[in-house]
């Protein structure tokens, strides 16, 4: 549903499908602050995310800086315009699917697992199912991203369904260990959406460079 859905029914089943697995953590007998959501840790999870969601943003600045790096964001998908790339990023991007895959990843099944075999197993179950997560998306990249589809070759979507599920899995360590660190789904929260939100503006920023529609800021 997640990947052949309409979008726009997925700003409302998204938060519905994350109350439903927080309601299936609840009845296994997890904490709020169990789950992440304890609103002691709300604060400590704000810091940690908020800090890395900047260092995010500030990398995707430093790369639209670089002329040469920009065709690594020509992504089809994204050929919106800004005022329509930032809905997506502000409103797309948490809704449909940030919300959702923290809830599910990084709040229940890493709850439940770490409660019945520790941290360490917790992470590295959710963060291998979070890359296997990512095929489909990937294939869409392989097909979408000016950078890597067109060449005709097998080699290529192959190698990009593999990248990307190695980089989301090694995100997903980082995400678990931002969850752990801090006690609160907000900080990966935080972080999921400026890596994904801020990639959509990027792309949207580099196709009006393109079209000599925004001023480069190389």
């Amino acid at each position: 549903w997640v990947h052949v859905g309409p979008r726009r029914a997925q700003l409302v089943t998204g938060p519905l499908a994350a109350a439903l697995l927080l309601g299936v953590g609840r009845a296994a007998g997890l904490s709020w602050d169990e789950l992440g959501l304890g609103p002691g840790s709300l604060a400590r999870g704000a810091r940690w995310g908020g800090l890395c969601a900047g260092i995010v943003v500030a990398g995707y600045a430093l790369v639209l800086a670089v002329p040469p790096a920009r065709r690594f964001f020509r992504d089809v998908r994204y050929r919106l315009g800004i005022r329509s790339a930032l809905a997506m990023a502000l409103l797309a991007v948490p809704l449909g699917t940030v919300v959702f895959e923290e809830v599910a990843f990084r709040g229940v099944l890493w709850g439940l697992v770490e409660e019945a075999n520790g941290p360490v197993w917790a992470t590295a179950a959710t963060s291998l199912l979070f890359g296997a997560w990512h095929v489909l998306p990937a294939l869409d990249l392989a097909r979408t991203n000016t950078a890597l589809a067109g060449s005709g070759s097998r080699a290529k979507p192959v190698a990009t369904v593999l990248g990307t599920v190695a980089f989301t899995a090694a995100a997903g360590v980082l995400f678990a260990e931002l969850r752990r660190q801090s006690g609160s789904l907000l900080a990966p929260v935080l972080l999921h959406w400026a890596t994904n939100g801020a990639g959509v503006l990027a792309s949207a920023i580099v196709w009006e460079i393109s079209r000599g529609r925004f001023r480069s800021p190389g």
